[in-house]
């Protein structure tokens, strides 16, 4: 995997421009080409980005910058928006909601662009979503999933649906497939995406008749889960819910299993990422969890982009890829329908988007700004996600 060790990289995503990438960390924009400086130019659309492209979630972040750069990239060779080619400029906020602040601030205040990508993480979102809402420039999330994103103000946008659905997808299955009647729950006390799947998935599964045994609670940044692991043993649900990130459910799987439980693990999109399988190893097989997109989905959209995605980045894209290169187009389809790139046009622009044909599901955006589209149910079978069943709102 590619880590970027430092805070600021900008790319020039159009005809043979010259890539640049500074050294200063925090200290503003690279010194680039004179159609990337001070806003991009006459002949340039800038567009920002704020993702986690080191730190603990980086392989979340990465595969959103990937999905994101093949959108600009099939857009620039199409010819651009209203005569003229799109750029990025992408941040790291290395998984922290502090930086993500930060970072949105100089792309609002200094880069002076039209659209913001980003964020994945919810905590990391919501740190943002308040600068752009103020600053009256939309901001499209690709996967932060927390119903309070959203709810910051009418400039915030997302493209993948929300947790009180996804949290309802695990626990109907759980109770209706799996016919589980007791589970208990592990969440991060530290993230608000966490929180709220934990109080959907507890609230959906008592109200079709299950019993949630436990909740144990452990906060980011712990790599010892065993005091939990150990007290939720004792209890023996048939179902252990763990509504987290990959790099936390790598360890927490390794330790249940060197316990000696025996349960079915069930999680969530944050569960998505090629380092799960590496921490996880055989200790998640079996398990389900509710994602964005399938591999195996045989429609011709979906294999389109996996084969254009594995030729430019030779791996199969994850959900997170897959929402990432879903909110560039939507936002690029609305600049092409928007009257002018002013944020209050543009905002209006993407709030009309209806019926798009996004990798990751067709997406409605409702009058929350929420899209409003079905969840796939996939198992960890030899190594893989593999796809059992799709789940409607």
């Amino acid at each position: 995997m590619r880590k970027t060790a430092l805070a600021v990289l900008c790319f020039a995503l159009f005809g043979c421009e010259k890539k640049t990438t500074t050294t200063d960390g925090s200290k503003g924009a690279p010194d680039a080409s004179s159609a990337q400086a001070a806003g991009g130019g006459d002949d340039v659309i800038l567009i920002g980005e704020v993702g986690s492209l080191t730190g603990a979630e980086a392989a979340f972040g990465i595969s959103t910058k990937n999905g994101i750069e093949l959108a600009i990239e099939e857009a620039n060779e199409a010819g651009g928006v209203k005569g003229k080619k799109l750029a990025v400029r992408v941040y790291d906020d290395q998984s922290k909601p502090e930086e993500a602040a930060s970072a949105v601030t100089r792309l609002l205040t200094q880069d002076k662009v039209k659209l913001i990508l980003g964020e994945v993480a919810s905590s990391n979102s919501l740190a943002m979503a308040p600068k752009a809402q103020e600053a009256k420039v939309p901001m499209i999330s690709p996967s932060s999933t927390n119903p309070s994103v959203t709810a910051v103000g009418d400039y915030i946008f997302r493209v993948c649906f929300i947790d009180p659905f996804q949290g309802y997808v695990m626990a109907k299955y759980a109770r209706e497939k799996l016919e589980f009647n007791t589970a208990a729950i592990l969440k991060d006390v530290k993230s608000a995406y966490s929180v709220g799947l934990t109080e959907v998935f507890e609230q959906k599964f008592s109200e079709m008749g299950g019993k949630v045994v436990a909740i144990e609670s452990y906060s980011k940044g712990d790599t010892d889960f065993r005091a939990q692991l150990t007290a939720l043993k004792k209890l023996k649900p048939q179902g252990l819910y763990i509504p987290g990130y990959y790099n936390d459910v790598g360890a927490i799987a390794q330790q249940a299993e060197e316990l000696g439980m025996k349960v079915v693990l069930m999680g969530s999109d944050g569960w998505d990422g090629p380092p799960l399988f590496e921490l996880g190893g055989k200790a998640i097989e079996g398990s389900y969890i509710s994602n964005h997109y399938s591999a195996e989905d045989p429609s011709p959209n979906v294999q389109n982009f996996i084969k254009k995605y594995q030729a430019k980045y030779k791996v199969v894209p994850d959900s997170l890829a897959a929402l990432g290169y879903d909110s560039a187009r939507v936002g690029i389809e609305a600049m092409k329908r928007a009257g002018s790139l002013d944020g209050p046009a543009l905002r209006d622009a993407i709030a009309s988007t209806k019926e798009f044909p996004g990798v990751a599901g067709t997406i409605t955006l409702n009058s929350k700004r929420d899209a409003e589209k079905p969840a796939v149910v996939l198992q960890v079978k030899d190594g893989k996600f593999k796809y059992v069943a799709t789940v409607n709102p």
